[in-house]
């Protein structure tokens, strides 16, 4: 295993093991046998003294792995609508990914930046692991719900029949037989369920089906608008989705600040 996985495999695993240890602890004092579990992963010490201090060397970590994600990608993946939207992305994955390894059992990212125009190739796939671009940047289309001022989505929704896109961090499920109607006629393609773990903010989107797919109404020069779905062209679709399936991640961004400052997984309150 390459030095750099390892790293991230240990403070990740650690972080499980805090984050789950803490649904454990009845009170500051009596920690149980998770958490110090935990503590003495990080520290080799039973010393609950050290919880405090081995919180903070999970943060670090985590917030080290973000550093080094960005710095991998910020020369590759560009433009940005906003300077933090990658670190949004990779911090939300990272510590998704401590606190619930058993479910990302893929190393890939699906990221959309929506504070970029319809005519803008805003979409990527990254490879966590080896820290490279798999694809993009390629158009992607935003919910016809999501309200547009020059092609750049302004309205983002939770709610059931709003055809809105919704923000935040998504685990890929499997993939299925799509099939959707664009200009008056009917079309298939491959599909990518998906499921929502950002709180508030899409966690109603395996309910409203919104997924992954292909579309004839996404060309290499412009996206149209889904039902809320972050559809691709239908070859790349073709191609990637079925890479993204059982165990992925997909992070959908855009410079909304009543979610940025709310995602628990940006705001740290996720567990």
């Amino acid at each position: 295993m390459r030095p750099a996985a390892f790293l991230q495999n240990t403070l990740l695993g650690a972080s499980a093991l805090l984050i789950a240890g803490a649904h454990f602890a009845p009170d500051r004092d009596h920690t149980g046998p998770v958490l110090d579990a935990a503590v003495t992963f990080v520290n080799g010490s039973k010393d609950t003294s050290a919880t405090v201090e081995a919180s903070s060397t999970i943060e670090d970590g985590l917030a080290g792995l973000t550093r080094s994600a960005v710095a991998a990608f910020t020369g590759v993946v560009r433009p940005l609508s906003r300077p933090e939207a990658l670190e949004s992305a990779f911090r939300s994955y990272f510590a998704f990914k401590a606190a619930h390894p058993e479910q990302v059992r893929k190393p890939l990212l699906y990221f959309v930046d929506y504070g970029l125009p319809n005519t803008a190739k805003r979409g990527y796939v990254f490879d966590m692991e080896q820290m490279r671009v798999v694809d993009g940047p390629f158009t992607v289309a935003a919910g016809r719900g999501s309200a547009e001022s020059n092609g750049v989505p302004t309205r983002f929704s939770n709610s059931s029949g709003s055809s809105a896109t919704s923000l935040g961090l998504y685990v890929t499920k499997s993939i299925y037989d799509f099939s959707g109607h664009s200009a008056g006629k009917r079309y298939s393609s491959i599909g990518l369920r998906l499921m929502g773990v950002s709180t508030g903010f899409n966690d109603q989107a395996f309910a409203r089906g919104v997924v992954a797919h292909g579309a004839p109404y996404v060309t290499p020069s412009k996206a149209g608008r889904s039902q809320g779905c972050p559809a691709m062209e239908p070859g790349r679709a073709q191609r990637l989705l079925p890479k993204l399936a059982d165990g992925g991640m997909v992070f959908l961004f855009a410079p909304d600040q009543h979610w940025m400052t709310r995602d628990p997984w940006l705001t740290g309150s996720a567990s």
